[in-house]
């Protein structure tokens, strides 16, 4: 062995030394600067890894939940409307390579005096036994055919709790504007937490609510050896586009569909908080390494190299992300924990009703937000570490050549190329159904604003100082920190890079926010035209007014007209939720009166024959590809029709598309004659109440749900409110990281111009003259971080309005598209 080669074990020991060392006295020489960057960067990553948990927890027990109730079918046929003929069943049970066919009719059923429906399925006993056997019922051991009775019914654990009843109790059930009375006969033989079922048998239910011959679903279980790929197109191809066959995974992916926006703003907002850390990482880095400037340089006329300088600052930010990674992934999953007590198990969504998820670690997450931490902090600290390692020793060694270690900050051109960048990322379509391009831009506009500090500080305050150095009563403390900021611009910047972003985040979603529900308050005030509004069963599918009954209400004094509507769903696509329908009273030749439209409306000289107009939403432009003038097949009637898109309107509840028809044409082609709301208009001279009072002493009255536009738009807001509650919590958080980094940065900045302060003491400034050279540095610099903090916040703000937003909840905006489900 050579020397050289002895000698390599104790050079590198010898750097691990060095490496501990300056670690250890950077530590203890600026210890609450590194707690600071450490908390912040653990808050941080608790708020991404506690959303990330919850919304996890919550979209998995949502998931398992609905494949219980598939059980072990291969396949599922439903119709393309919410149910179908029952004739179609023996033809299923009969087709060449099914071993089990099970029919289910699948009600979401109103209860009296709850805020929420009751999901109830009938199921045939002998059939679902072999094909989903946690669906029976636990009848008590004296009476075993309660399974099959007509007025007994099998609640879930949490359906008995939430419905305060026990075997035995009666529970009484809202069908059409009837109650129907059943008799709890016991439990289920297995159900997820928190997961509220009734099970009954599909005669009775079919019965009782008033769905005889009907089925919602046919579970299908294949004979062993058959492709259930190929037995799906084939059956696919025999039925016709009236069915539709799906399988477990494509509810599956309806719901992550429906909820994947939402989770994945939520996402990026708590990432607010990470991404304003790194910039406070970034200022604690810079102030270090220009403060050891000196120190550095002579380490490398010692022999320390420039990798080895780069690996050991780089090393110091990796270890504030670790240490701030690791607090925040324990803080995190004790945030989750507690957030399902005040937000719900999805933060306010409202996606994942009737699930108790239960928060577990999660390995993969728990890795990716370590590696984000880690990375984050490594980033914020690349800049002062190659700063570092190009400095020439020399130069370096030399009293006040700080500001020039920072001088590379003040290049405009990586700014000009984020801003650009930004642009043309602004154009991106949605990837992943999610505006990836937006958020990029939003970040990228961020980085730029905050390169473009020291210049724009440079140039603000250099004017500043010219404008009052021509003046000729100017006090000692303005001028020299005038001339301080104009001078210095990288302490400038490193200052306020933390209340820039925070600032302009906040400035930002406020803009979205506020925007939001401008609009929505506009648009609920052009929706709303009546006087009074009422609904059966508002919260289930069981309730609807028969023809004697809506003439009923037609004929209550002082009504001068009641507008009926239906609303129902379609499913145009397995893998997506399903479009509303909802069929009104709509004047064709100005739709406008009724639906605020987007654009221009076809006239009736436009359609030929007897072709059916349609309205449709503008998700359904997004999500279908719909235009105005179009021709498109809708499974409605018995083989489907072909429909004329009438025009496109503005619809701010259904995500997932809506279509709007007239209600003349919903009937003639579905034979539903019924109605689930009306909007009444008083007559002049008629109070509303006496009115609401006529329609409460109707023999079917206690069914009727009655309000008015205000507390309509009362309830839409406070449920606006709630969707965006996290979303305050973030911007308080922001702003209060971006606060700390200002301070800590600028308490850092203090002590380091200690040399300056002695100098200024030694030509006559006063103390109180250099605290009022500081309090004006701090005013001002903070100023100017929100004046530019509020153009970049106006900037980003209109970015998520006509960007973000649209992409993600398929809106497009006048003032803003709102992702509150009303």
């Amino acid at each position: 062995m050579t020397p050289a080669e002895i000698g390599r074990p104790q050079h590198r020991q010898g750097h691990r030394v060095l490496a501990r060392w300056l670690l250890s006295a950077e530590w203890r020489s600026h210890r609450g600067r590194a707690l600071v960057a450490i908390a912040t960067i653990a808050l941080g990553v608790a708020l991404g890894y506690a959303v990330q948990l919850i919304n996890s927890a919550a979209f998995n027990e949502f998931s398992a939940a609905a494949r219980s109730l598939s059980g072990e079918s291969d396949l599922q046929v439903r119709g393309a409307q919410p149910s179908f003929d029952e004739a179609i069943y023996p033809r299923l049970a009969n087709e060449p390579g099914v071993a089990l066919a099970s029919p289910v009719l699948a009600l979401d059923v109103t209860v009296p005096d709850r805020t929420s429906a009751l999901p109830v399925l009938g199921i045939d006993v002998f059939k679902a036994s072999r094909i989903a056997p946690d669906l029976i019922g636990v009848p008590s051991p004296d009476r075993p055919f309660d399974t099959l009775a007509t007025n007994t019914v099998f609640l879930s654990p949490a359906a008995q709790q939430w419905l305060k009843v026990k075997i035995g109790d009666d529970l009484a059930l809202r069908s059409g504007t009837s109650i129907v009375h059943f008799r709890v006969a016991g439990g289920l033989v297995r159900t997820r937490p928190g997961q509220r079922l009734a099970v009954m048998d599909i005669a009775a239910a079919q019965w009782k609510f008033g769905r005889v011959g009907k089925l919602s679903r046919v579970d299908i279980q294949l004979e062993r050896g058959v492709d259930r790929e190929r037995f799906r197109h084939a059956l696919q191809a025999r039925l016709g586009s009236q069915w539709v066959i799906s399988e477990t995974r494509d509810a599956e992916s309806r719901t992550d569909r429906l909820s994947r926006a939402y989770r994945i703003n939520m996402n990026v907002l708590a990432l607010v908080a990470l991404f304003t850390g790194a910039f406070l990482v970034f200022s604690t880095q810079a102030l270090s390494v220009v403060r050891r400037r000196a120190q550095f340089a002579m380490l490398r006329v010692l022999g320390l190299t420039r990798g080895q300088l780069l690996r050991q600052i780089l090393m110091e930010g990796a270890l504030l992300g670790l240490l701030g990674s690791i607090a925040g992934l324990c803080l995190g999953y004790a945030l989750a924990s507690g957030a399902h007590h005040f937000f719900g198990s999805d933060l306010g969504g409202g996606y994942f009703p009737g699930v108790q998820p239960q928060v577990g670690f999660e390995p993969l997450a728990s890795v990716l937000f370590l590696a984000l931490g880690l990375a984050v902090s490594v980033l914020g600290s690349l800049a002062p570490a190659l700063e570092a390692a190009r400095a020439r020793p020399a130069a370096a060694l030399k009293a006040g050549a700080e500001e020039g270690a920072l001088a590379r900050l003040a290049t405009p051109w990586p700014a000009v190329l984020c801003l650009a960048a930004a642009a043309v990322l602004t154009q991106m379509p949605p990837w992943l159904d999610a505006p990836i391009g937006g958020y990029l831009a939003v970040a990228l506009l961020l980085v730029g604003g905050i390169a473009l500090m020291p210049r724009a500080t440079a140039l603000i305050f250099g004017a500043a100082s010219r404008a009052f150095a021509r003046r000729r009563r100017v006090g000692a403390a303005r001028t020299l920190a005038l001339a301080r900021l104009a001078n210095a611009p990288g302490h400038a910047s490193i200052a306020m890079g933390g209340v820039l972003s925070s600032f302009a985040l906040i400035v930002a979603m406020a803009i979205m926010v506020a925007s939001f529900r401008v609009s929505v308050e506009d648009w609920l005030v052009h929706l709303l035209s009546a006087d009074l509004y009422v609904r059966v069963a508002p919260n289930g599918d069981t309730g609807g007014l028969r023809p004697d009954e809506q003439s009923s209400v037609a004929a209550v004094p002082g009504v001068k007209a009641a507008a009926f509507g239906r609303t129902s769903h379609l499913t145009l696509d397995p893998a997506r939720p399903d479009v509303a329908l909802l069929a009104r009273g709509i004047d064709a030749a100005d739709p406008g009166a009724t639906l605020q439209m987007t654009g221009a409306v076809l006239p009736l000289s436009a359609f030929q024959g007897n072709e059916t107009p349609v309205w449709v939403s503008e998700a359904m432009v997004d999500l279908y590809g719909y235009r105005l003038s179009q021709r498109i097949q809708l499974p409605l009637g018995e083989h489907g029709h072909v429909f004329v898109v009438a025009g496109v309107w503005r619809d701010y509840v259904r995500q997932t598309g809506a279509i709007v028809m007239r209600r003349a044409d919903y009937r003639r082609l579905t034979g539903d004659t019924g109605a689930t709301d009306v909007a009444v208009t008083v007559q002049s001279g008629t109070s509303v109440e006496r009115v609401a009072a006529g329609l409460r002493a109707l023999p079917f009255g206690g069914a009727l749900d009655l309000s008015q536009p205000g507390e309509i738009r009362a309830r839409t807001l406070v449920i606006f409110d709630r969707s965006f509650a996290v979303t305050y919590l973030l911007e308080v958080v922001a702003i209060v990281i971006g606060l700390f980094g200002v301070a800590a940065t600028f308490s850092a900045q203090t002590l380091a111009r200690a040399r300056e302060f002695g100098m200024l003491r030694h030509v006559g400034v006063t103390r109180s003259q250099i605290l009022a050279i500081l309090a004006l540095e701090g005013g001002m610099l903070t100023a100017s971080g929100i004046a530019m903090g509020f153009a970049l916040g106006f900037t980003i703000g209109l970015i998520l309005v006509f960007v973000v937003n649209p992409q993600s909840f398929r809106k497009h905006p006048v003032k803003a598209p709102c992702p509150a489900r009303a």
